[in-house]
C-alpha cells in the first residue's frame, strides 16, 4: 500500500511537471511551480527526483523490462528476449500514460539539458537491462558482451522512439518502429 502511494505521488509530480513544461517551456518552469501544482513541498519533490531533469527522464520502464528479461521463456535467443521485453512493456502502457510518455520523449529530444541527462542515465539503464540477460546466459552481471548487445538494442529503441515522438501518437506505432529498428540488428540496413 505504501509503495503504491509513493508511486502515485511520483506520477502526480511527473504529470504536473510535464504539463507545465509543455505550457511554459522547460527552462521557464521552476521546481517550486511543479511542487505547488502537485500540492507538495519542494523538499518532497527532491525526495522523489534528484534534479529537475530527472522528473522527465526517470520512469518505471527499465524495471519492467528487466523483469520481462528475467521471466522470458528459457531457450529464447537474446534478441527475442530483449525485443519481447521492450514490446511487452510498451503494450502495458495505458492509454492515459501514452500521452505523457510521448510528451516526455518530445521534451527529452528537444531540450538540450534533458538530452544530456538522458545520455548520463543511458549507461545505467543498459547495465540494468544487461544484468538479467547475462544471468540468463550464465555470465557475470557486468558481462561486457551483454552490455554491448543491450546497448545496441537500446540504441535501436532510441531511434524508434525519436521517430515516434516526431510523427505518431499511439503505442502501436512505437511497437512497430521498435520491431523494425531491432530487425536491423539481424538483417542489416
Amino acid at each position: 500500500m505504501r509503495e503504491r502511494k509513493k508511486q502515485k505521488t511520483r506520477w502526480t509530480i511527473q504529470e504536473h511537471a510535464v504539463r507545465l513544461f509543455v505550457q511554459q517551456g522547460y527552462e521557464a518552469t521552476t521546481v517550486e511551480q511543479i511542487a505547488e501544482a502537485a500540492e507538495i513541498s519542494p523538499s518532497t519533490f527532491f525526495r522523489y527526483f534528484k534534479t529537475k531533469e530527472d522528473v522527465v527522464i526517470q520512469d518505471r520502464y527499465d524495471d519492467l523490462m528487466a523483469e520481462e528479461i528475467r521471466n522470458a521463456p528459457p531457450g529464447l535467443p537474446p534478441l527475442d528476449v530483449v525485443r519481447n521485453a521492450f514490446l511487452t512493456t510498451i503494450a502495458g502502457v495505458t492509454e492515459e500514460e501514452t500521452e505523457q510518455v510521448l510528451q516526455r520523449a518530445r521534451l527529452q529530444f528537444s531540450v538540450p539539458a534533458l538530452r544530456m541527462r538522458a545520455l548520463d542515465v543511458m549507461q545505467e539503464s543498459i547495465r540494468h537491462l544487461a544484468a538479467p540477460l547475462a544471468e540468463r546466459l550464465g555470465r557475470p552481471a557486468d558481462d561486457f558482451r551483454c552490455q554491448a548487445f543491450v546497448g545496441a538494442c537500446v540504441g535501436a529503441m532510441i531511434n524508434a522512439l525519436m521517430a515516434w515522438a516526431e510523427t505518431a501518437e499511439s503505442t502501436d506505432d512505437v511497437s512497430a518502429l521498435i520491431t523494425e529498428a531491432l530487425s536491423v540488428l539481424t538483417e542489416g540496413p
